[in-house]
């Protein structure tokens, strides 16, 4: 599935649509530049599951917690300096539990996807505005 997105709101939206659709065990890989929509993505991901808060990008935390109609359990893996260190991080038990995972920064850790991984990427697209993304999403 390809969308592409003119605005951050739009990828927001796109978000919570697919959360909609979400089930526990689900799995999602985000995978994209710096600036890319993976952040805006996530946050209308959670809204899409009824997580009430705000969220931001769990870069220094690597992994945040929220409730919502399912467990949504955010991880930013780009300050992993080594795939040992995925492993202090408790991951099975969020990546194989009964909750919803999004992992920024995915391509990092592919070793450790689970076989029903949804990988969604994001690219900017210069040339058709600042705001522009393609966002491909391949099961």
């Amino acid at each position: 599935m390809i969308f592409m997105s003119y605005s951050q709101r739009e990828t927001e939206e796109f978000g919570a649509t697919l959360a909609a659709q979400a089930v526990g065990g689900s799995f999602y890989a985000l995978i994209g530049d710096l600036g890319a929509g993976k952040t805006a993505f996530a946050r209308g991901f959670a809204r899409g599951l009824g997580v009430a808060c705000d969220i931001s990008s769990p870069t220094f935390a690597i992994i945040n917690e929220y409730s919502g109609r399912l467990p949504l359990y955010h991880f930013d893996v780009y300050r992993i300096g080594h795939l040992e260190e995925m492993g202090d991080t408790g991951y099975e038990e969020y990546f194989y539990g009964g909750g919803v995972v999004l992992v920024e920064w995915a391509d990092l850790i592919r070793d450790f996807f689970p076989p029903n991984a949804v990988i969604i990427e994001f690219e900017r697209i210069a040339e058709f505005g600042d705001d522009f993304r393609r966002i491909v999403v391949k099961k």
